[in-house]
């Protein structure tokens, strides 16, 4: 069991929150009960996980995605307040970590995601900036874009939607976790046979197209589950918190 404060500022110490600027509040976003002794661990802070916790009595929920983004309503209303009343109503905190848990060199999105992909990684998706969201590297052996492809849904379980000519060789690649399609534009200048990230746009098809660089589209909730999972195990090993990892299916 661990103190409330105790937990937040292991998990920012250990994620280095103050090192980055992102899109919403990283750390406690929504206080509960001041002794942690269970923690659910889950991709987003939707309504489903907010339940699902409920149920199996957790005393903190940690996700990738929480609440109170940038340009988003201020107004507590519909969605927002069902969720918040439901944490408030049961005591229960709310940690989120974003870019931070993206980024972590070990427990990170892209970190786990390799790891369960084998990929090694060789450097940082953008080259000169020391908190590279993403990574670049290479498969232990080459393999065709079709078996590769195969590879990733049998780890995943999802089919990912490929870009590219099925029978080309795949050896080296760079990945970015979540909607970071943006950033096939910098693999491509990176000279990586292909990019993996978890969305797809319209102009991703055709910048891959063009370009001869292979693309694939992985599921943003696919490709994010693995962070929380590895900060709840290591909360687990290392300060004796009880972890349970929910998955709340998203197609997208």
């Amino acid at each position: 069991m661990l103190k409330r404060d105790h937990l937040l500022r292991v998990l920012d110490e250990a994620l280095q929150t103050h090192r980055f600027k992102d899109y919403c509040p990283n750390g406690l976003q929504v206080e509960g009960r001041e002794q942690v002794r269970r923690l659910v661990t889950g991709v987003t802070a939707c309504q489903a996980l907010v339940d699902a916790a409920i149920v199996e009595e957790a005393d903190a929920i940690l996700v990738h995605h929480g609440y109170f983004w940038k340009n988003e309503d201020q107004r507590v209303r519909g969605m927002k307040k069902q969720r918040l009343q439901s944490l408030l109503r049961h005591d229960i905190n709310l940690f989120a970590y974003h870019l931070p848990l993206d980024a972590h060199p070990q427990m990170g999105n892209n970190a786990q995601l390799a790891r369960r992909l084998g990929l090694h990684v060789e450097g940082g998706l953008e080259p000169d900036n020391p908190l590279s969201i993403g990574n670049v590297g290479r498969l232990d052996e080459p393999m065709s874009a079709e078996d590769f492809a195969a590879h990733v849904e049998a780890v995943l379980g999802r089919q990912a939607l490929h870009i590219g000519d099925s029978q080309d060789e795949i050896e080296t690649l760079a990945w970015c976790t979540g909607a970071a399609q943006g950033f096939i534009e910098q693999a491509q200048a990176l000279g990586v046979d292909a990019y993996l990230s978890g969305e797809i746009s319209e102009p991703t098809t055709h910048f891959a197209r063009e370009t001869g660089i292979h693309y694939f589209a992985c599921g943003h909730h696919a490709t994010e589950r693995y962070g929380v999972q590895a900060v709840g195990e290591w909360l687990a090993n290392e300060y004796g918190v009880e972890h349970i990892f929910i998955d709340i299916d998203n197609p997208v």
